[in-house]
């Protein structure tokens, strides 16, 4: 049904020491525990879930981690809270579909947290920042065979217009 509450109950970051040479990062989520946990809402109780997560990021060779542990709080009618339940304690398995959206959602918290987090201990992101290159476009041509004017081209024009 939905995710209605997420808590981070556990931050950790260490540095032992300054990274020397090439690091590599290895991130890791997963589901540790799943407990019933219903909710009173005014008048009505509704069925819940407590989705217990841990996530850790390991700079190697060994100098850094982050650990995150929590829970995400999952809304669901009665009959799907049992067989939710049920899977975890035979299999420790749940739904495909509903593991999608609780590791979503914990990656998606948790990604945010330990950026800051290796932000705060200068160390490197753990997930690649996205990056941009700017290099000159090439030019287009119009329909008519023309040459459509690229936006460097029309800098430069306006440039020399300038310098007249």
């Amino acid at each position: 049904m939905a995710i209605v509450g997420f808590e981070f109950t556990k931050i950790n970051v260490q540095k032992q020491d300054t990274a020397q040479g090439k690091i590599n990062i290895a991130n890791n989520v997963g589901i540790v525990d799943i407990q019933k946990h219903d909710l009173q809402l005014g008048k009505s109780k509704q069925h819940g879930i407590k989705f217990l997560f841990e996530y850790k990021s390991l700079y190697e060779p060994k100098f850094a981690k982050i650990e995150l542990g929590g829970l995400v709080m999952y809304l669901t009618d009665e009959k799907n809270a049992k067989e939710i339940i049920e899977s975890w304690e035979k299999d420790k398995k749940i739904k495909k579909d509903i593991a999608e959206k609780i590791i979503n959602a914990v990656l998606t918290k948790c990604n945010i947290q330990s950026i800051l987090l290796s932000n705060t201990v200068n160390l490197p992101p753990p997930v690649p920042m996205p990056k941009v290159n700017v290099a000159a476009g090439p030019v287009k041509e119009k329909k008519d065979g023309a040459k459509k004017e690229t936006k460097e081209d029309a800098k430069k024009e306006k440039q020399a217009s300038l310098k007249k």
